[in-house]
Order: C-alpha cells, then structure tokens, then sequence
C-alpha cells in the first residue's frame, strides 16, 4: 500500500511531544497523519481532509475539543474521533466521549500497548451523539446585532413671541411743555458793553506782551480816549 493509499488521522493535541508520539505509533499501524494544534481550525482541516479518523485532546486553542468533535460530527455522522486524555481529566474526557459518540479513549502517557489496548474500540463501530442535540446551547451562535433605538425627538420649541413694543415713561408734568417752548433770544451787546470787552481784550494781550518782551518804551497802538 502507497502512503498516499494509507489511511489518514488528523492529530488535533496541541503538545508537540504527544503528536510526535502519536504519529510514530500511527506510522507503525500503517497510517498517515495531520497535524492541527487549533481547535476551530481543526474543523476546516476536517472539512477539507476528510480523514479517517480524528485523534484529539479537549483542551485547545480558539475552541474547545468537546465543541469540535461536534462540530465535526454535525458536518460527517460517521466521523471517527478518539480523545487523548490526562489521568487526571479521564472523567471529564469519558463524559466527552459519551456526548461526542467518541470511538475511545487514550490516557497518556502513550504508548504502543496504550494504542493496542484500544485500537480495535477505535476501528469499531461509530457510537451515536447525543451532544448534538445541546450544540446550540454549549455553543450558540452570535447574533445579529440589532439597531441600537434612537432616543426620542426633543420636544418642539415654543415659538418665540413677537417683539412688544414697550410704552415710553410720561415726562413729569411741565417738562414735556418746556420742551416744546423754544428758549429765549440771547440779548445782543450794546455800545458801553463793546468798548468794555475791547478795553478787556487789549488788556489781556498788553499783559503778555509785556510778560514776554518787558515794558515797551512806546506802545505799539494808541489807546482810545474818552
């Protein structure tokens, strides 16, 4: 038998030791293997491969084991699938394989006496799933995000109210009459009033020419006689 004839086992561990492991045994029974370390993943690659059998531990990256091998098991019935447990997680593995229609359990360490043990288990019949029917619940799918509610529209504004024009105080009484009597003429100067602000006005300029240029010895205009 060519090793393309051989039958296929996808390796879904995640340990590089128990893989190496595992396809060393699985070489020596005659088969080729996979190796997937992601639990998502590995369901693509079963997709694509369509192995013979799946060799697979629980706890793995991205996706649970568990959820997996349902995974597998809803796309193929009749997928072969073995969990590869610790002593310590046997029980927890055995209920996974009862969910999951698993064909065995491997405890490791592994060996070849483990894999002898077990392997006519493994090349046997494919027991039914009952996990399928709580796959939705172990792993629902995301829901599409509703439309978050728009917050209601503010209340209208009251219209503003016209401008008002407001009424002018009243004047007090007799302002609003002197207001429209007009002020009297300003009297005009008469001839003594001239003469005096001439007599001011020279004067006044007398005074600073001599504050600037001393006392002049003849005045420079002629004072007017009376």
């Amino acid at each position: 038998m060519s090793s393309e004839e051989a039958p296929l086992a996808l390796v879904v561990v995640g340990n590089p030791t128990t893989e190496g492991r595992i396809r060393s045994i699985m070489k020596h029974q005659g088969w080729r293997t996979e190796i997937c370390g992601d639990g998502d993943k590995a369901v693509d690659e079963f997709v694509r491969l369509r192995p013979d059998m799946v060799i697979m531990s629980l706890d793995l990256p991205s996706m649970d084991g568990h959820i997996a091998a349902l995974e597998m098991r809803e796309t193929d019935y009749s997928a072969r699938i073995t969990i590869v447990t610790s002593r310590t997680g046997k029980e927890k593995a055995e209920d996974a394989a009862y969910s999951t229609g698993a064909v065995g359990v491997l405890v490791t360490p592994l060996t070849q006496s483990v894999f002898d043990e077990q392997w006519d288990s493994m090349m046997g019949d494919i027991p039914e799933a009952p996990g399928l029917s709580d796959l939705d619940e172990l792993y629902p799918e995301a829901e599409e995000s509703e439309m978050p509610l728009l917050p209601p529209m503010p209340p209208m504004m009251a219209p503003v109210p016209e401008a008002v024009e407001m009424p002018l105080a009243p004047l007090p009484e007799g302002e609003e009459a002197g207001l429209a009597e007009e002020k009297p003429p300003r009297k005009k100067l008469g001839w003594f009033g001239r003469i005096l602000l001439l007599i001011i006005i020279g004067t006044a300029v007398g005074g600073a020419y001599v504050a600037m240029y001393g006392f002049p010895e003849e005045l420079p205009f002629e004072l007017p006689s009376f």
